[in-house]
């Protein structure tokens, strides 16, 4: 007996791509809201922070990987390990 019978699929695929999507909606909200938080904590002026959270806020996981990428300025970054 199948519980959802109109979503199954013979090899179950849909169930496995839906997992998928969850997990990765899950990582990508808990990275959001951490580089929301490193946005508030961040040692930048207060007018780029607000500036850089407000881009997090509205642009959701795009707006954190700008921050990741451009905004954090290299910090936290291994540079010159061999």
């Amino acid at each position: 007996m199948q519980i959802l019978p109109m979503l199954s699929t013979v090899d179950g695929t849909i169930f496995v791509g839906a997992g998928l999507f969850w997990i990765v909606a899950l990582l990508l909200s808990v990275f959001w809201i951490w580089m929301l938080i490193d946005c508030l904590m961040s040692s930048l002026p207060p007018m780029e922070k607000l500036i850089w959270f407000l881009v997090i806020l509205f642009l959701h996981v795009l707006g954190a990987l700008l921050y990741y990428f451009i905004g954090r300025g290299g910090r936290g970054r291994r540079t010159g390990m061999v």
